[in-house]
């Protein structure tokens, strides 16, 4: 049986048009421009973030990894510098990929 070991981090796909990164088992893919977002020296390390609209009677929060984070970052400032298209692509994603994040987060 063979064991494919995958690199640690983000890396490039065999014709470097596309990045990817391994975390729980499953490979993500990063769409530019999000694979310029800075994830930090641990990528899948997970953190825990808050929904920005939380008040005293409600309170949402949601555990991600690194890099979704850095995604995440990435959205809320493109809604701030009305950049929706870049908004809009990385929304797309986080429904694709952590779908119950999105639901908590930003929905």
């Amino acid at each position: 049986m063979i064991t494919i070991q995958y690199p640690k981090g983000i890396y490039q796909g065999p014709t470097k048009k596309r990045s990817y990164i391994r975390y729980n088992d499953k490979t993500y893919e990063i769409p530019k421009p999000f694979n310029q977002c800075y994830f930090g020296s641990e990528p899948i390390k997970e953190m825990t973030i808050g929904n920005r609209f939380n008040d005293k009677d409600h309170q949402q929060f949601a555990k991600l990894p690194a890099f979704a984070v850095a995604i995440y970052d990435t959205i809320i400032g493109a809604e701030q510098t009305e950049d929706y298209k870049l908004m809009q692509k990385g929304l797309t994603w986080f429904q694709k990929n952590f779908t119950d994040e999105y639901y908590v987060l930003l929905d």
